[in-house]
């Protein structure tokens, strides 16, 4: 769609220039999608119009998604009186082996990568509870595969100096975050939740490689599994990630939804604050990461460790997506010798093949398995 609307109709860019923006976008945490329009804003018309770029890209999909957080409750069972989202929560279980298995086909090509994915499911779906396991394992894969220059060896370029100053606005944000969230929790500030929030959702975007798939297993870890912030259950963090799904827009609007169902218990206007939170939190470290990096990117790209540590770094998150995979299937029914195991069981199974080999867009899928809630 990008090829099509900014290169061959409007001519914002050329053909090389997307790619080479789309293989920077994927060297950064954060949402690619997102950070890929917001470049070809910033080389159109500058800071200005890559703000406004990034605004309109992100506000429709999180304005529906913060919506959601609003209706789920209301349209699931005062106004339906049935389950209609019990099987998207199977369809995102689907998504995510769809995405396992296309980063598969990209990112696993040799035995380092292979037994890295190895080592990062296994550890993963093991420390699935602790908050670290996740940086940990991106850091160590993108170490390990600096070990060996054979594969991509550092060519012998000039390079300038790389002028560091900027990205210490993106640091400080975060460690702002974290000390405010950890005073509001020890002192037990009465609105503690907004500021921790904030934190998660920042470290989200800081953090995740490999699209929005991998930000499902992180909030889940967060908001279902951790005592203290356990906000949700899984079965609604799951019908989140099956809306965004067939919600237009970038499935990092999903943080949209979880800040809106974090703050539900503290009224209407508190959750609108949640809303508006993990949206700020999430795509915040995306922008400045990419707008920050961008102007060095033609001196950084000549770095070898760079692209090796990327490989390590995608082959960890292939692991983490397989570990994921099997974790989120504890809150759906499928081992059970029951009607709803089956139906669970022939949604994932589906919702896989289709978007494997077929080209029927997410958001009908998604509408097929509302009504199929609504029909058992």
């Amino acid at each position: 769609m990008m090829m099509k609307t900014f290169v061959k109709k409007r001519g914002d860019v050329t053909e090389q220039e997307l790619v080479d923006l789309l293989s920077f976008c994927q060297l950064l945490p954060g949402a690619s999608s997102t950070q890929t329009i917001t470049l070809i804003g910033y080389k159109r018309g500058g800071f200005v119009l890559a703000l406004i770029t990034f605004i309109i890209w992100i506000t429709p999909a999180s304005l529906l998604m913060g919506g959601l957080s609003f209706l789920v409750h209301y349209f699931d069972r005062r106004a339906l009186h049935t389950d209609i989202f019990k099987f998207l929560q199977p369809m995102a279980v689907g998504f995510l082996v769809f995405a396992t298995w296309n980063s598969y086909k990209i990112a696993i090509n040799n035995t380092i990568t292979r037994v890295i994915m190895i080592v990062a499911a296994l550890a993963v779906f093991i420390f699935f509870k602790q908050p670290w396991v996740f940086p940990v394992i991106l850091v160590l894969g993108g170490i390990v595969t600096n070990f060996s220059n054979k594969r991509i060896p550092q060519k012998d370029v000039p390079r300038k100096k790389i002028k560091w100053g900027n990205i210490w606005v993106f640091v400080i944000v975060f460690i702002v975050a974290g000390f405010l969230s950890a005073t509001a929790r020890k002192q037990n500030w009465e609105n503690r939740r907004a500021y921790n929030l904030f934190e998660n959702f920042y470290r989200f975007g800081s953090f995740v490689f490999g699209g929005g798939q991998v930000l499902v297993p992180m909030m889940y870890e967060q908001f279902v599994i951790r005592e203290k912030t356990k906000y949700m259950s899984g079965e609604e963090l799951l019908t989140g990630a099956g809306v965004v799904q067939g919600v237009p827009g970038p499935v990092f609007s999903m943080a949209a939804y979880a800040g809106g169902m974090a703050m539900r218990e503290q009224g209407k206007g508190m959750q609108a604050l949640g809303v508006l939170i993990g949206t700020v939190g999430i795509f915040l470290p995306s922008a400045l990461l990419v707008l920050f990096f961008f102007p060095i990117w033609s001196n950084l790209k000549k770095y070898a460790v760079v692209y090796r540590s990327l490989e390590g770094i995608n082959a960890a998150a292939v692991g983490l997506l397989i570990a994921s995979a099997f974790y989120l299937t504890k809150d759906i029914s499928i081992l059970e010798l029951k009607a709803i195991s089956y139906l669970n069981i022939v949604v994932i199974f589906l919702t896989t093949i289709l978007l494997s080999t077929t080209k029927i867009p997410p958001p009908v899928i998604a509408l097929v398995c509302l009504l199929l809630g609504w029909v058992f």
